[in-house]
């Protein structure tokens, strides 16, 4: 019974001393719309640079995942350049470089997903 006191007793008392965080507030964006313009035009232009890869013949006989590298690996420069604008308009490099290595996964998953569908229907046209 002793135990069942205790218990709450403990917890409660840890509590009481534990320091309040002074770091839990949340601080809203300050990119501008002018920013965020910008950014969204480099966006842009990377995707119609994949889109524009992916439609040339050359890959459309690889094998998935080669080409969907290839196709990658040949759009890094206008990525580059989308880091130039996130630097220039002073974002901080660690939101500039996170954002830039989702966008790099995100498409190159759905160029994947597309080379694999477009492999597939080649398949089984033979």
């Amino acid at each position: 019974m002793k135990k069942l006191f205790l218990l709450p007793l403990m917890l409660f008392s840890v509590t009481l001393f534990a320091e309040p965080s002074t770091n839990d507030d949340w601080e809203n964006s300050t990119i501008s719309d002018a920013t965020i313009k910008k950014i969204q035009e480099s966006k842009y232009v990377y995707k119609k640079c994949v889109a524009d890869e992916m439609q040339k013949a050359p890959y459309q006989t690889q094998e998935s995942r080669k080409a969907t590298e290839a196709i990658v690996k040949q759009c890094e420069s206008v990525l580059a350049k989308m880091r130039d604008v996130y630097i220039t308009e002073k974002v901080p490099e660690i939101i500039a470089d996170r954002h830039l290595k989702q966008m790099r996964l995100q498409t190159t998953r759905l160029v994947l997903q597309d080379m694999m569908f477009n492999e597939a229907a080649r398949s089984t046209t033979k």
